[in-house]
């Protein structure tokens, strides 16, 4: 049982959920709160190795190897760090959890979204966030934001991540109570008050 809260933060690359993530830290902290402010791939530990393999591995990756991987990061960051933290009542704010497994590799990689909503099951021991906050915004804007430097996921194209982009809407229309969409391109202050709004309903 837990007594903490979980909060996950999800969109594409350059929606600003980094951000987002960080400034509600900041504000939950200066109200006196007890935060973990983690992410995945690459929470401490064997998850660091893992995100390295996944972003920056050169060679060829299969759709369902890299599954694997980002299943076995986020099985490790569950039990290891989230799960412990939530015992003792900590807000744990994530970058990334299961919607996007769903979104990236359902939707945009066109792996069947049943068998990835059964094995993320698995990796999380049917543990799900309290809320998640998807950060809505427009491929070609989300691409400018990243720049020319980009790592194996952030290359994998427009056709890819607008079907990225349409998943994460289909997640939040068929869960609404716990996923949240917010338009990520208005300003960092008018986000991070909706952003305070929907933690403080919590």
């Amino acid at each position: 049982m837990k007594n903490g809260l979980f909060i996950t933060f999800e969109g594409a690359d350059g929606c600003g959920k980094t951000t987002q993530i960080e400034l509600l830290d900041k504000y939950l902290r200066g109200r006196g709160g007890n935060t973990l402010l983690t992410r995945e791939p690459g929470g401490k530990g064997l998850g660091v190795k893992l995100r390295e393999i996944l972003l920056n591995y050169d060679g060829e990756v299969s759709p369902t190897a890299e599954s694997f991987l980002f299943l076995a990061d986020r099985a490790q960051h569950i039990d290891c760090i989230i799960k412990p933290a939530l015992k003792a009542g900590t807000i744990v704010l994530c970058d990334r959890h299961t919607d996007s497994t769903v979104a990236y590799q359902g939707y945009g990689r066109g792996l069947d979204l049943n068998r990835i909503n059964s094995l993320n099951e698995i990796a999380t021991g049917g543990l799900k966030p309290d809320l998640t906050i998807v950060f809505d915004i427009d491929v070609e804007t989300s691409m400018q934001r990243v720049g020319k430097e980009k790592d194996r996921m952030e290359s994998a194209g427009v056709e890819f991540f607008n079907r990225v982009r349409e998943g994460y809407l289909q997640i939040a229309k068929s869960e609404p109570e716990r996923v949240k969409v917010i338009n990520s391109s208005d300003t960092i202050e008018n986000i991070h008050n909706q952003v305070v709004e929907l933690v403080e309903a919590l």
